[in-house]
């Protein structure tokens, strides 16, 4: 098939430090390649992939030192570039939300759309209804929720390459981590509470947004003066691997509808188990003593962290085996299109 990608342009693809879409983009493109696919990526010219890069901007939006940047401007940019050649490609296969919905009505029959965010906002019902002819793609069947008379055509679990994350038995730090980004939806806060409590040292690896400064300062600086507690800040994948594979669990103290949550699946790519608040897409990641724990209080975290041991973590390392792969992704995004394909075929017979 011959498929276009069209990532955000927020960050690099993958993301050089944190960043989530930008990182499965770049990992779905790689391996459908690798299954012998034709593919097109529609991104920054900083991106690092298997696929034919068509560089739409100079570098990721984020990382650009430029004193005033419009996102919109490059994004509309783009996506005309993408029109300009939409009749060269089997699939158009978009990560921008609705952004592109406009733009391509008379596209729809040749795209897929993947919802990577949350969707329990008042304005996208009313939206989604207006465009019911383009195919959507979850990542968690939680996420759908709140659309759920969308036009779903799958629900796709993000994968990571096997590769990536090396796998370590005996895991060195002795810590527990908590890595992503500090804002009050995620829980570092609580993060700290249970580690403190439970008498081991917590490592935190995360982004601080603009928009969280103010959290930051306020709340969590005066939590971080402590010897059990270290702010290593944010990091990328040259660390992150280090990080998870050496800590006795990931922390995810999450209190929002998560729609995936993609750290859960890297830590297990390592070996590393899971404590996770039941929020959103959890339980469709985490496999309830066996790839981690699934937990409703901070009684029962503590409790959770004090079992961990007892997890084996060649099986947490199987379930990521098992259902976390970016071929496992990427063979299921393949369904996805094929069916698209034949649905055109089959309207035009008819």
């Amino acid at each position: 098939m011959k498929i276009a990608q069209i990532a955000p342009l927020y960050e690099s693809v993958p993301p050089k430090l944190y960043g989530g879409t930008e990182r499965v983009v770049a990992y779905l493109c790689d391996a459908l390649v690798e299954l012998g696919h034709d593919v097109t990526l529609f991104a920054p010219a900083d991106a690092r992939t298997k696929a034919r890069l068509v560089a739409v901007r100079d570098q990721a939006i984020r990382l650009d030192t430029a004193a005033l940047t419009s996102d919109l401007a490059a994004h509309l940019t783009m996506l005309h570039e993408v029109k300009r050649r939409a009749a060269n490609f089997d699939i158009l296969h978009f990560h921008l939300d609705m952004l592109h919905f406009s733009m391509f009505e008379l596209y729809a029959h040749k795209a897929v759309t993947t919802l990577h965010g949350r969707l329990d906002l008042k304005d996208l019902p009313r939206a989604y209804e207006w465009w019911p002819s383009f195919g959507l793609v979850s990542v968690s069947h939680y996420q759908r929720r709140p659309l759920s008379g969308a036009r779903w055509l799958a629900t796709v679990p993000h994968g990571l390459p096997a590769e990536l994350h090396a796998f370590n038995e005996h895991p060195a730090g002795g810590y527990l981590a908590f890595l992503g980004r500090i804002s009050p939806e995620k829980g570092p806060e609580v993060a700290i509470r249970l580690a403190k409590r439970a008498g081991i040292p917590l490592r935190i690896a995360a982004k601080v947004d603009s928009v969280d400064r103010a959290y930051f300062k306020e709340v969590m600086e005066p939590l971080l003066d402590h010897p059990l507690v270290e702010f290593v800040g944010e990091i990328g994948d040259a660390r992150k691997s280090e990080f998870l594979r050496n800590a006795r669990a990931l922390l995810f103290p999450i209190r929002w509808p998560e729609p995936f949550g993609l750290v859960m699946i890297e830590a297990m790519a390592c070996g590393t188990p899971v404590v996770a608040f039941d929020c959103g897409s959890v339980s469709e990641v985490v496999q309830h003593g066996v790839n981690g724990f699934i937990v409703h209080s901070e009684e029962q975290a503590l409790r959770a962290i004090a079992a961990v041991h007892r997890l084996d973590r060649r099986a947490v390392r199987a379930t990521f085996d098992q259902c976390f792969t970016a071929e496992r992704m990427a063979r299921a995004y393949v369904d996805v299109y094929a069916g698209l394909i034949e649905s055109r075929r089959l309207a035009r017979v008819s």
